[in-house]
């Protein structure tokens, strides 16, 4: 079904405000959490605000991916759309903890609808070379969510309550309804009956039991431990599912693609060597660099808009001549070379050398961070389009989420070792140590530096890796016409 210009700008506009409600939800919703937790009397358990999110968000993500080649991508986006804003109402109302969280896990879960079928969509609605341009724009939610989602927060929170930060929610999000009711069309399938409900349950043991070992690393090691045997267990269970099942949920077989292996392996690049470290750039600026948190944040936003400025400019180029394997080239070269330096920089250095630096490793990120999707879903047949992109985003995702919980444990543990005795890890803020003695924020911030130089270094060696990846990815250049695909659908004209 040929889509006119106008329509097509339409679709474009409902799927990059839908991907920008479901970045924005998190990003606004972390400078909540102390707010919203101690209202409601469950300050200990504030991190299950975010973490049943996350969470439910994974473990669907394969499972809509599914979905959306067998009953369209259409139906799971809608469908998946009003859910997300009937809970985000409900976490407004939310009198109880319970309440919210059980909210909170459905958010999650329908935030992994909207995300996958938002790239579906524009991979069943474009030619393999139109599509890096227009995952660029979707793709550009992320960053941009990060840099004034918790400003944003922040406001709404102290100006209309907590409350307002799902709220918020419903009237972008029925506006961008509306649009996809017009817009987006009943596009061309390959019907397959049946679902793999053993792969699903097996995968998600597997995810759950991973995600909560990484989240007891450090706190329960006994639980940790066990987590993890359950882990192994699930994922072995589903690997001998999926190359039994008829219909998998994870084409495995197509693995067999060398564009597929190392298309995901660059993918899972950007979870492991860039989001998971985000989260911990403010502290190491403060501690290491003596900063105070609102200059902190000045680093990761330097990030941020390097890889918002590559990903739309990579993305323009790519669908333009057609060629993609440079950039990922290039950009894990730049990612390489960016966390090498950090892991080398001396304390003491003027704030706008690190921010430099760190602005190199997002305009590295930001180079193959979208496109990689595109090239991945063009060497995969088009009845399975959810499914690779689904196996895309989850392997993203799992590695951000682990290697998070690594990296705060290693600090958390470096820290406590070496720091003098009198000073307890557990209660060191960046204000105890600013109004310290100068030897002592000195002693500090060697430390910081001592532990996070082989952070960076081993985060330098993932995007070393993914140089050999890319080098791997078969060059060649991304067709005109939808019909390269292996298995085409009718062209769909924009």
């Amino acid at each position: 079904m040929p889509l006119s210009p106008l329509r097509f700008r339409f679709l474009v506009i409902s799927l990059l405000t839908v991907s920008f409600l479901g970045a924005l939800d998190n990003t606004v919703v972390t400078t909540a959490l102390a707010t919203v937790a101690g209202q409601l009397g469950a300050l200990e358990h504030m991190s299950w605000i975010v973490v049943g999110y996350t969470l439910a968000s994974t473990v669907l993500l394969p499972v809509f991916g599914s979905l959306g080649d067998r009953v369209g991508a259409r139906g799971v986006f809608l469908a998946s759309l009003v859910v997300f804003i009937v809970s985000s109402v409900a976490c407004g109302f939310a009198h109880d903890f319970v309440w919210l969280i059980v909210a909170r896990v459905i958010q999650g879960m329908s935030s992994a609808g909207l995300q996958l079928m938002s790239q579906t969509i524009i991979a069943e609605t474009t030619t393999p070379r139109q599509r890096p341009k227009y995952l660029a724009i979707i793709g550009a939610a992320f960053p941009i969510a990060i840099l004034i989602g918790p400003v944003l927060g922040g406001l709404i929170t102290d100006y209309w309550g907590w409350p307002w930060v799902f709220w918020v929610n419903a009237p972008v999000g029925i506006l961008a309804l509306a649009l996809a009711l017009v817009a987006i069309p009943h596009l061309p399938r390959t019907v397959r009956a049946g679902f793999d409900v053993a792969g699903a349950v097996t995968l998600a043991i597997g995810l759950v039991a991973l995600v909560l070992a990484v989240t007891w690393i450090g706190v329960d090691g006994g639980a940790c431990v066990a987590a993890l045997a359950i882990s192994a267990i699930g994922f072995s269970a589903f690997v001998l599912v999926e190359l039994r099942a008829a219909q998998p949920l994870v084409p495995i077989r197509l693995f067999a693609d060398r564009t597929m292996v190392t298309g995901t392996a660059i993918s899972a690049i950007v979870g492991i060597g860039l989001f998971s470290l985000t989260a911990y750039l403010p502290t190491y600026f403060q501690m290491a660099y003596r900063t105070s948190a609102t200059v902190s944040g000045f680093v990761p936003i330097a990030t941020v808009f390097g890889m918002l400025v590559s990903n739309l400019t990579s993305g323009w180029l790519a669908s333009r001549t057609g060629h993609y394997r440079v950039f990922a080239v290039v950009g894990t070269a730049l990612g390489a070379t960016g966390l090498g330096t950090m892991a080398l920089l001396p304390p003491g250095l003027p704030l706008w050398a690190p921010m430099a630096v760190m602005a190199l490793v997002g305009l590295g990120t930001g180079a193959f961070m979208s496109l990689i999707v595109a090239v991945v879903q063009s060497a995969a047949p088009a009845s399975e389009t959810g499914a690779v992109t689904a196996t895309v985003n989850l392997v993203r995702q799992v590695g951000a989420t682990v290697t998070t919980a690594i990296i705060g444990t290693l600090v958390g543990f470096g820290v406590a070792a070496a720091l003098p005795a009198g000073l307890d890890a557990a209660t060191l803020t960046p204000a105890v140590v600013h109004s310290a003695p100068a030897r002592l924020q000195a002693d500090v911030a060697s430390i910081y530096s001592d532990v996070f130089a082989p952070i960076f270094g081993t985060l330098a060696l993932v995007y070393v890796a993914g140089i050999v990846a890319s080098v791997l990815l078969p060059a060649g250049r991304l067709a005109d016409a939808a019909d390269a695909a292996p298995e085409p659908t009718e062209p769909v004209a924009v």
